[in-house]
């Protein structure tokens, strides 16, 4: 189980936003899809939590996970 927040990468209508998971407001918003990636990894990672990586349709396309996850897997 993940420890802080999930992170969202969304489409905003300045570019693209990185927000927490259930917050109303981005944390911050940039212009580029990229950058807003590379911000929103390192608050995954400091929040050993999952990042979460919508498209412009706003369906999730990708997401990495930085929290606990059993490595190998099980199963």
């Amino acid at each position: 189980m993940a420890k802080g927040k999930n992170q969202h990468v969304v489409k905003h209508q300045d570019g693209w936003a990185v927000r927490g998971e259930r917050n109303g407001k981005a944390t911050i918003v940039k212009e580029t899809q990229r950058e807003a990636i590379q911000i929103a990894r390192q608050i995954a990672q400091n929040q050993q939590s999952e990042l979460l990586i919508h498209g412009k349709n706003g369906q999730i396309r990708e997401r990495d996970s930085f929290g606990n996850d059993p490595f190998p897997p099980k199963g």
